[in-house]
């Protein structure tokens, strides 16, 4: 990997989850990683309660859109993280993938999307720690 890491966080429709941990990884990690995400049928929109969870901790991602997946940003990244995307990722030899088997917060309420947004941070702590081991 190069000096800065580049993580791509995918999910169905970039809506929820991948929205979730992107917004945990430029939080926490500021301009140490380049932080991208994409999904396979992006939604129209990001899921409202995922905006609030988000919100309730500091975190506004109310800016981003869902974005088609396309090969130049799988090719152009580093990590790869996916959830619940199935086979639809392109592989790249020399990648690193991660499958975080998280619950969909499409259609949940808040109590369940806070709690998937915990365990997202949780991931995404452990993600930067081994990313960036002397910050």
């Amino acid at each position: 990997m190069m000096s800065k890491p580049s993580v791509l966080f995918v999910c169905v429709h970039n809506a929820g989850r991948s929205q979730m941990a992107a917004g945990w990884l430029r939080h926490l990690a500021g301009d140490a990683v380049e932080v991208r995400s994409a999904g396979s049928e992006p939604a129209d929109q990001i899921n409202p309660m995922a905006v609030e969870a988000m919100r309730e901790v500091g975190i506004d991602i109310t800016a981003n859109k869902p974005k088609i997946l396309d090969y130049a940003t799988a090719e152009a990244s580093d990590v790869i993280i996916t959830m619940g995307c199935g086979d639809v990722c392109p592989a790249f030899p020399g990648k690193r993938y991660e499958d975080w088997k998280l619950e969909d917060p499409a259609g949940q309420g808040l109590d369940t999307v806070r709690r998937i947004r915990d365990q997202i941070r949780t991931r995404v702590e452990d993600l930067l720690a081994d990313l960036t081991p002397t910050a």
